[in-house]
């Protein structure tokens, strides 16, 4: 009898360990997925920002001269700082860009592009194809959001 109370208090006490690591073998049991982001850090961070390069804002200068005068006001006008949209109404600036592509036309792109960085803030010298009046020398730009914006207002 005692051997048989031995053998079934084992065998509880088996049943039991079992059953406490039961809940992580089930676990083991579920195929594993990859640990989502809020229980592992991303690869790159986040919440410090790259600072655009001077290569990147002669690329927006070149673009934001090729919606100016070809007339696009609601896509130049995206480019405009904070400080400048303050200074700047839409549905104006809008006028001022289409008047600019009536009176020039849209083949002036910006050439022999270059850009000066210093942290946030860029100048950018460029000259407009075929209206030498509106070549730029130091023109001010500044990163806001990540992304440059034309800070000449």
């Amino acid at each position: 009898m005692r051997t048989r109370a031995t053998t079934t208090l084992a065998a509880v006490l088996l049943l039991a360990a079992a059953t406490a690591c039961s809940s992580s073998s089930d676990d083991d049991s579920k195929p594993r997925t990859a640990p989502t982001t809020a229980e592992t850090p991303t690869a790159t961070p986040t919440a410090t920002p790259t600072t655009p390069d001077g290569v990147e804002l002669e690329r927006v200068a070149a673009t934001y001269t090729d919606l100016y005068f070809g007339g696009d006001g609601e896509g130049a006008y995206v480019f405009l700082s904070k400080r400048c949209k303050g200074k700047a109404d839409p549905a104006a600036f809008a006028a001022t860009v289409e008047q600019a592509a009536k009176d020039y036309g849209p083949d002036h792109p910006a050439t022999d592009v270059h850009a000066t960085v210093s942290g946030e803030m860029g100048r950018v010298s460029y000259k407009v194809k075929g209206l030498p009046k509106f070549d730029q020398t130091g023109q001010p730009w500044a990163v806001e959001g990540g992304a440059w914006k034309y800070d000449a207002c």
